[in-house]
């Protein structure tokens, strides 16, 4: 039978999203991409650029290579 922590998974979760939003928003600075900007390149709103660099949203995996590759690094940049 498995156990699983739920309130472990979700501590974890919010370290993945809180860490996913201080790079998101590092890698866009360091680009110059204003939120609007980096939305406007990747064909989404940017309200949602403010949802995912306040840990708000997840993003899909197509979105991560969407911005990945308008802010010229790789998807795993965004966890490091």
């Amino acid at each position: 039978m498995f156990f699983y922590d739920f309130a472990d998974m979700n501590q974890k979760a919010g370290q993945i999203l809180l860490t996913f939003a201080t790079n998101l928003k590092k890698l866009r600075e360091k680009k110059g991409y204003s939120q609007r900007g980096l939305a406007s390149h990747c064909n989404i709103d940017n309200a949602d650029i403010s949802r995912m660099e306040n840990g708000l949203s997840n993003v899909t995996l197509l979105t991560l290579e969407q911005l990945a590759e308008a802010l010229e690094c790789d998807v795993k940049d965004f966890f490091e």
